[in-house]
C-alpha cells in the first residue's frame, strides 16, 4: 500500500499520538485526585482532559496516519481491506498495533515521572466482575458505531469531535469507566493511580474490547449498510462528503483528516490513506 518510508513515519505518529493520550489520560487523573478527595470531581476533570486532549491528538496527528491510537480501529482498518475496501495490509495493521502499544506504555511512564512518582509500578487496582467487562463491550462497541457510522453517512469531518464526545460521556455511562482501548489498557497497568488497571485485570479487559470491536463493526452493517466509496487518495483525509468521503477506509468507517478534514489540508505527500481518524481513548 505504502512505501516503508511512508509506514515508518505512520508508525512513529501513532506510537506519539499514543503515548500522548496516555500522558493526557493519566496525567489529568494523576493531578484531579492530587487536588480533590472528591471521586465525582476527579473523575469530571479527568474525563473532560481526556475528551479535550483526545479530540486534539485526533486532529494533529490524523493527516499522518489516520490517528488510530487503538488496536480495535486498526482491526477495522484491516477487516475493510480484507472484506473490499480500503485499509492497511496485515503488515502495516500489525506494525500499528505495536506502536500504539509501546507509545501506550511510553506515555504512562512518562506520565508518572511527570508527577515525580516511580515509573514503570504496575497499577494494584483489580477491575473484576461480568458488569465490568459488559461496559468495555458496549463502550468499545459505541466507539466503533461512532467512528463506522459518521463514515458511511459521509460524515467524516464530525469524528473528532464526535469520537471526543462520546468518550466524555462513556466514562461516565459505563460501569468500567470506558477503557475501550487494548493498547491504552496496557498502558494503564504501568500506573498505580486513578486510572490505572492491575496486570491481572487485563486479559478479561481487553477480550471485552475486542468483542465490542466486533459487534460495533456489525451494528454499523446493519444500520448503515456495507457501501463503499472512493478514496481521495490523501493521508487520513477525506474528499466532500458527497464526492470522496471513504467509508471503508478503517473496516467501513472512513477516514477523517486533521480535525476530520475533507480534503482541505494536503497529507505529507509520502504517504496514503491509512485508515480512520480515530481511536479510543487510552
Amino acid at each position: 500500500m505504502t512505501n516503508s518510508a511512508s509506514l515508518s513515519r505512520r508508525a512513529t505518529a501513532e506510537l506519539v499520538g499514543t503515548a500522548a493520550l496516555l500522558v493526557v489520560v493519566i496525567g489529568s487523573g494523576i493531578q484531579a485526585a492530587a487536588l480533590t478527595s472528591d471521586t465525582g470531581v476527579a473523575l469530571v476533570a479527568n474525563s473532560l482532559a481526556s475528551a479535550i486532549g483526545l479530540g486534539l491528538i485526533i486532529t494533529l496527528f490524523g493527516p499522518l496516519s489516520g490517528a488510530h491510537l487503538n488496536p480495535v480501529v486498526t482491526l477495522t482498518a484491516w477487516w475493510g481491506r480484507r472484506t473490499g475496501g480500503e485499509g492497511l495490509e496485515g503488515r502495516e495493521a500489525l506494525v500499528y498495533v505495536a506502536a500504539q502499544t509501546a507509545g501506550a506504555i511510553g506515555g504512562a511512564v512518562l506520565a508518572e515521572a511527570m508527577f515525580g512518582r516511580i515509573p514503570g509500578a504496575f497499577s494494584t487496582q483489580v477491575r473484576d466482575g461480568g458488569h465490568l467487562l459488559v461496559g468495555e463491550v458496549v463502550a468499545t462497541a459505541g466507539l466503533v458505531l461512532v467512528i463506522q457510522g459518521l463514515g458511511r453517512i459521509g460524515r467524516p469531518k464530525l469524528i473528532p469531535a464526535a469520537v471526543a464526545a462520546y468518550i466524555a460521556a462513556a466514562i461516565w455511562f459505563t460501569s468500567s469507566g470506558s477503557f475501550a482501548n487494548p493498547a491504552g489498557t496496557i498502558g494503564r497497568s504501568f500506573s498505580d493511580s486513578f486510572t490505572g488497571i492491575a496486570p491481572q485485570s487485563l486479559p478479561g479487559f481487553v477480550a471485552a474490547q475486542l468483542v465490542g470491536g466486533i459487534l460495533g463493526l456489525v451494528l454499523a452493517a446493519v444500520l448503515y449498510g456495507s457501501t463503499r466509496r472512493a478514496v481521495a487518495g490523501t493521508t487520513g483525509t477525506t474528499g466532500t462528503a458527497d464526492a470522496v468521503a471513504t467509508a471503508d477506509a478503517a473496516g467501513p468507517a472512513g477516514t477523517a483528516g486533521p480535525a476530520g478534514s475533507t480534503g482541505t489540508i494536503s497529507p505529507v505527500a509520502e504517504t496514503s490513506a491509512p485508515g480512520p481518524a480515530y481511536q479510543a481513548v487510552g
